[in-house]
């Protein structure tokens, strides 16, 4: 009989009332509680909202932009000739970039955000496998920057819609959108994991982004600067892919350099010249078919030793950053 009044004096209690409450609130998690956490939480803070407004406004300035290409070009049948460059992939290109940068910086964030808050140490005590964890990682993403993965294809489709590309450039531009998106997304986590310093992890990361397109592309402006000459063209040609590659190796391999890496890194700027330049002679198909082997490649190069085991660069030695 005590007990039963112990026991009910013990309930009206304010802690034990606050703990009922709390256990009552309390939210199951799912088998994988990384990906449960970058999903039906605020893992990436407040600030996610002011990027996804900004992108969605610069998403209406895209679609103004190539309605307004489209619509011209239809009240302007006698203009004929056409550049290399198709006038609706002026405002379609800085569009896919944009999207590929963000999704790049959140995923580096998604591994830096755990560092700084020290909740790595943490999880790799856990029996999370670093399977859960990459897969819960890219997926958190990838839900994250659903705007970033979606709207680009829906602004594909939208071109089409309107006749402003074929359905053959619709299908590899999609898929190769996809492809792109994944890469970006495991290169931001490798860079992530690699190195322990954020800001380092996060210039590494969207400075390969860069390089590839940006890079890539003003090289080529370069060489057709000096299309008079060959030697001149070889000099720029070389500084840019070569010294490019050499640059990404080092960047993406220096922690656990592989074979594997070593010849992605070595392929990538390659890869990307070849189908730049196959898209401006439309040749489509070719310039699908690099892209997708060498990034789904490269992507799987820097995926499989990770979710192998647990190596992240905690910033306790030198040794984990050079």
């Amino acid at each position: 009989m005590n007990e039963k009044l112990a026991e009910a004096a013990r309930a009206t209690h304010v802690d034990s009332m606050r703990r009922a409450q709390q256990q009552e609130e309390s939210r199951a998690v799912w088998n994988n509680p990384v990906l449960w956490r970058e999903i039906c939480t605020w893992a990436y803070g407040r600030k996610v909202l002011i990027v996804r407004a900004a992108y969605l406004l610069f998403f209406a300035m895209a679609t103004i932009g190539v309605h307004s290409i489209i619509v011209s070009d239809q009240l302007t049948p006698t203009a004929g000739l056409r550049s290399v460059i198709p006038a609706v992939a002026m405002p379609l290109a800085p569009f896919f970039l944009v999207s590929m940068v963000v999704i790049n910086a959140l995923a580096v964030n998604s591994i830096t955000n755990e560092r700084d808050g020290q909740a790595l140490d943490l999880l790799l005590v856990t029996d999370i496998s670093p399977a859960e964890f990459i897969t819960g990682k890219m997926w958190g993403v990838m839900w994250v920057t659903r705007e970033m993965i979606v709207l680009p294809p829906l602004l594909c489709l939208y071109t089409w819609m309107r006749g402003g590309m074929e359905l053959e450039s619709l299908v590899f531009l999609s898929l190769g959108l996809l492809v792109m998106n994944v890469f970006v997304t495991i290169l931001g986590i490798h860079c992530g994991m690699i190195y322990s310093q954020s800001r380092t992890a996060i210039t590494i990361s969207m400075g390969a982004v860069f390089f590839l397109f940006l890079g890539v592309i003003t090289c080529i402006m370069v060489m057709i600067s000096f299309s008079g000459s060959f030697q001149q063209q070889l000099a720029p040609f070389l500084a840019f892919i070569l010294g490019g590659s050499v640059g990404l190796y080092v960047s993406l391999g220096i922690r656990n350099p592989s074979q594997a890496i070593l010849w992605s890194t070595l392929l990538l700027p390659f890869a990307t010249f070849y189908a730049i330049t196959s898209f401006l002679i439309q040749h489509n198909m070719s310039a699908f078919l690099v892209i997708a082997t060498v990034y789904s490649f490269t992507t799987a190069a820097m995926m499989i030793p990770a979710i192998g085991e647990f190596d992240i660069a905690m910033g306790r030695t030198k040794a984990g950053e050079q």
